[in-house]
């Protein structure tokens, strides 16, 4: 890279809007407006109503401009946010205050992959719905900003054919990501390994458009921790990067990752601290195991408890061959940890491979480092051992890269925080 690199800035790859009180009640066409997502507000408070539910937006969602001491959980109105969580000029502000160049946001309401809309009952008007946020994502919130803001999009889980056609059709208009689940067999939906195939549609409209897959932690809507009774400390810490590191070993030896060069998966709020002890599992597992996994026969009559296995094909288990498998490769080439705070992750970065880092802010969620975003980046990176060149990698290079994103210029800043 010719020049001084400017290390002022980041872009975060996981941030999240509050969508307007009027997106859908402005976008989907007048004959549904009566059924699709709206705002409500009385005496007894606030929430969207849609398909026959009232959901209030919990507080954690919209910590914005909040002290540690004032986070809580219960519901939060729209008056009580920072314009920033709701409001794309407002967002901009606070990006700038925060050394945030740029930054794809995962919607609210919806959830983090769109679960609401697929949940509904009425699918014609889910179908709507996501079209009329993807397009609002593309003009209204991205549009406004240009190269402030990565298009992340939802598409219709439910139908996979349907799904690659609203990729195609947002990407055409711009988007560069669209959000999957962290395990849609928690969602009622086919695994990845699917033996009949049923997300091929997408994998190949994402690998024909470029558009990065983005898996945020919960996008599962499921919970992994040790009891219904664990207290919520112990909820909070375990259920997250659990869910996430199975979604990254499921992807790790899934077929599409073979099948399409240009197929990426960008692992949102997961941290990277475990990344070099699942990779290294996953190779030991290889490379111990690969024999007898590829080439397993059996006669199920002289191997007791073995009546269950099946002579399948890896192919038709939806895996790769194992013989030929490089663990390091694979995920190389399709696979990216995102970190907010981890210490731990970065002194090993050199494991995990710098160029498949990118850093996020959180913002306007109770984990977020908003307002102080780069200037934490930059004591999180100092344990790392970095150049600048790789600096610039984790800050915002590689996000530009896997996202085939140009960025804004940065505004000016008075002082340099990289000096």
């Amino acid at each position: 890279m010719a020049g001084k690199l400017n290390l002022n800035w980041l872009i975060s790859v996981d941030d999240h809007v509050l969508e307007p009180p009027d997106l859908w009640q402005k976008r989907v066409p007048k004959a549904m407006r009566d059924k699709a997502p709206r705002l409500v507000r009385d005496d007894a408070g606030e929430w969207w109503e849609y398909d026959g539910k009232r959901v209030p937006t919990p507080g954690l969602s919209a910590m914005a401009g909040k002290s540690k001491r004032e986070f809580s959980p219960l519901p939060v109105t729209y008056a009580e946010m920072r314009p920033g969580c709701y409001d794309a000029a407002a967002r901009v502000r606070d990006m700038d205050e925060a050394g945030i160049l740029a930054s794809l946001c995962f919607p609210s309401f919806p959830r983090f992959c769109g679960q609401v809309f697929t949940e509904g009952t009425d699918k014609e008007l889910g179908l709507a719905c996501i079209r009329a946020y993807n397009d609002w994502m593309i003009e209204d919130w991205s549009g406004s900003a240009p190269g402030r803001f990565i298009p992340l999009i939802i598409m219709p889980l439910w139908d996979a054919e349907l799904a690659a056609a609203e990729i195609r059709r947002s990407a055409a208009m711009g988007a560069l990501s669209v959000a999957f689940s962290e395990n849609p067999v928690k969602l009622g939906l086919p695994s990845i390994y699917d033996p009949g195939k049923f997300w091929e549609p997408v994998w190949q409209a994402c690998d024909e458009t470029g558009m990065v897959v983005s898996i945020h932690i919960g996008s599962s809507s499921a919970y992994y921790w040790p009891s219904e009774i664990s207290p919520q400390v112990v909820k909070y810490i375990t259920s997250f990067p659990v869910g996430i590191a199975g979604a990254f070993v499921e992807w790790l030896f899934a077929l599409p990752l073979q099948r399409y060069p240009n197929l990426k998966i960008s692992l949102a709020e997961g941290g990277i601290g475990w990344l070099p002890y699942y990779l290294e599992r996953s190779q030991y597992t290889v490379e111990q195991h690969r024999a007898w996994m590829s080439h397993f026969q059996k006669d199920a009559a002289s191997i007791p408890g073995a009546s269950h296995y099946e002579e399948v094909t890896a192919e038709q288990m939806g895996i790769p061959d194992l013989e030929h498998f490089d663990v390091r490769e694979v995920f190389r080439n399709h696979i990216f940890g995102c970190f907010i705070d981890d210490i731990h992750g970065l002194k090993n970065i050199r494991e995990i491979g710098v160029d498949n880092v990118m850093i996020e802010t959180d913002y306007p969620h109770s984990d977020s480092t908003w307002p102080n975003s780069i200037q934490h980046a930059h004591k999180q990176l100092q344990v790392a051992d970095l150049t600048d060149e790789e600096k610039f990698k984790v800050l915002r290079g590689n996000a530009e890269r896997v996202f085939r994103f140009t960025p804004a210029e940065p505004p000016t800043l008075k002082s340099s925080l990289s000096d």
